[in-house]
């Protein structure tokens, strides 16, 4: 085990690491009283079979009883979950007890429906509160959930489809954007259509934003059921700890998706203590995580994690601009939010916004803005820190893993954070960077591959849905001399034990035999003052292999004649000569008016390197906005 850190410390957090890293079956065992059992569990671990893992072997619990029901005595009449729509203009606030309601109904329909322990239900939903009671409706009965970002194409919910074999798909008639309705039924039928399984029923919320044709003897409406069922009474039904919760797609290499098999009370477990040490969670507080439920944040940190912590979590379908820029902030002012978790790039939104809006309204209940989901650049960071002066805490983590790998862990210890850092191990991750050729320990500020030692902590996947093989093959065998878990991200890990970020393995560019990731040459465009925010991919060069081409999005809005784009180009070049060297210079940088991102606001970088290489870019249903990849080609054909 390679020290954590290097700092002033009172010794807690480093107490607390080592423990979790020499003896995890201790560390876990009492960390388990977070949760309630069932059962108790016979063994804290089983890893005899590497790189598998089984947690609290023997014990029973439920996910969603540690979510609703052991909270009714105390907290019955408290906010639950609190759902916020500046799309549909609805705000509707369901306590604990009224969410156990909800649930009960939700899983009574499901069970009518012929779903039993096992079965997997698929969830392709907007932000709606339906959305919530079917996740926690089958948590509650056993079901498998596997949801589905809303409005994913067709054929990418066809394959998710086909993969998990539904008995039941949940779905509505619409999700909304920028106040217009985004169609999901004529999605959802072509999927069905195009996919060889077929669900026996699909659960249909009707919100009234679109009309819609159901399929007689397949499709069932949502309020016509609640309303037979309105009194239904669903007990829990107890789960191994080892049982599946839920399965989560990824992307992956091979275009078939892979979806990420989660268990029960390891999960439950690794929540509990996560919102306890990492985000200071508070009992009767409330949390309001910006994500998608479509997306891992949106399990995690959405629905499971504050609900086990006995908090009120806001589900907000909305943008972070509409009506104005101030909306989150007059979320937590008018529901009193002690916890914010939001990514960088809505961060970097907001920056070009009035910045009236920040102090606008009472931030005194907030104590604290968690960002995760792509590297946080310093100015990003300085910048949203001054404006509402709250601690910024930076956070790294996969959806492989289910809850963060690398944090400034304030729940534990007034910890002090390195700007352009995540953070240090989290408490029961065995983290390092590891040289790609020789799996050796990297050196200080040395750069190499983030990896994981097995076995991994609770909460992480089990393996990949279905395919044993493919998750010892993706995720165990990168290394020839040892079978660690890899990352594939490049990061370094200074003498203080903070790790940084430089990007994906796969997402390098190599430059005349240099390996140069994305990520340093972005950070470095980043610095230049009138840049506000950048992508660089690799480009295909006939001399050197690849290329580093650069787009960039200007803090000014004022339009660049040829001569003054020339100049400022000019002066990015020299900034990263003088910080990377001439070999990560950019063989050119373009501006733009927009970067071509997904809905969850992650850059679609191989979309653009396919742009830049006269490709075809794919699938570009869940692309935020249509013209980014037309303003990319624009930008490189000569005028």
């Amino acid at each position: 085990m390679v020290k954590p850190v290097n700092y002033q410390s009172d010794g807690t957090y480093q107490n607390l690491y080592e423990e979790s890293i020499r003896n995890p079956k201790g560390f876990w065992a009492r960390q388990a009283n977070l949760i309630d059992w069932h059962k108790p569990f016979d063994k804290v671990l089983d890893d005899s079979k590497p790189p598998f893992a089984a947690w609290y072997v023997g014990g029973e619990t439920n996910l969603c009883h540690n979510a609703v029901d052991r909270h009714l005595a105390e907290q019955g009449d408290k906010p639950a979950l609190i759902f916020v729509s500046t799309e549909v203009d609805q705000e509707r606030v369901y306590t604990f007890k009224q969410l156990h309601e909800e649930v009960q109904i939700a899983a009574a329909m499901l069970q009518k429906m012929g779903v039993q322990k096992g079965d997997r239900v698929l969830i392709y939903m907007p932000m709606i509160p339906e959305a919530t009671f079917a996740m926690l409706a089958c948590a509650r009965i056993g079901a498998i959930h596997s949801v589905v970002f809303g409005g994913f194409a067709s054929h990418s919910l066809a394959s998710r489809i086909e993969d998990a074999q539904p008995k039941v798909i949940v779905s509505a008639d619409a999700g909304s954007r920028g106040g217009k309705a985004v169609p999901y039924k004529p999605l959802l039928d072509e999927a069905i259509e195009r996919s060889s399984y077929k669900p026996a029923s699909v659960l249909m919320v009707n919100r009234g934003l679109v009309p819609f044709e159901a399929v007689t003897g397949r499709d069932q409406d949502y309020a016509k059921l609640h309303a037979e069922l309105a009194n239904a009474k669903v007990p829990v039904t107890w789960l191994k700890a080892t049982d599946s919760s839920y399965i989560l797609y990824t992307s992956g290499t091979t275009g078939k998706p892979k979806g990420v098999q989660r268990d029960v009370g390891g999960y439950a477990v690794a929540l509990a203590a996560s919102m306890k040490h990492i985000f200071m969670g508070e009992k009767g507080k409330t949390f309001f995580a910006t994500s998608d439920i479509g997306w891992v944040v949106g399990h995690s940190y959405i629905v499971y994690g504050p609900l086990i912590a006995g908090m009120a979590t806001v589900m907000y379908e909305g943008l972070p601009i509409r009506p104005d820029a101030g909306i989150w902030w007059k979320i937590v002012q008018d529901y009193q939010v002690s916890v914010l978790f939001s990514a960088p790039t809505a961060v970097r939104v907001l920056k070009k916004q009035d910045p009236a809006y920040l102090s606008k309204y009472d931030l005194s209940s907030l104590k604290a803005l968690f960002l995760a989901g792509e590297p946080l650049d310093e100015t990003t960071s300085d910048w949203i820190s001054g404006a509402i002066g709250k601690p910024i805490v930076d956070n790294y983590w996969q959806t492989e893993t289910g809850w963060p790998i690398l944090a400034v862990q304030r729940g534990i210890e007034a910890m002090p954070g390195k700007l352009g850092s995540p953070g240090v191990p989290v408490f029961g991750f065995n983290v390092n960077v590891l040289d790609e050729d020789t799996a050796q320990p990297c050196k200080p500020n040395e750069k190499g591959v983030v990896a994981i030692e097995g076995p991994l902590p609770p909460g992480c996947m089990q393996t990949v849905w279905g395919d044993d093989e493919r998750f010892v093959k993706t995720y165990w065998s990168s290394f020839k001399t040892r079978q660690v878990y890899s990352t594939f991200d490049w990061g370094i890990r200074d003498e203080d034990g903070y790790f940084f970020i430089l990007g994906r393995t796969d997402d390098v560019i190599n430059v005349a035999g240099h390996r140069l990731g994305t990520r340093e040459i972005e950070e470095s465009i980043s610095s230049h003052p009138a840049v506000a925010e950048v992508a660089v991919v690799g480009v295909a060069d006939s001399v050197k292999g690849q290329v580093a081409v650069g787009f960039a999005i200007l803090k000014s809005s004022n339009v660049l004649d040829a001569a003054q784009a020339k100049t400022l180009e000019a002066e990015i070049m020299k900034v990263v000569d003088g910080q990377l060297g001439a070999v990560a210079r950019p063989a050119r940088v373009y501006f733009v008016n927009v970067l071509p991102k997904t809905r969850s606001g992650k850059l679609l970088r191989r979309s653009i390197q396919a742009v830049c290489e006269g490709r075809d870019p794919g699938d570009m249903t869940t692309i935020d906005d249509p013209t980014a990849l037309d303003q990319i080609k624009g930008a490189m054909t000569p005028a």
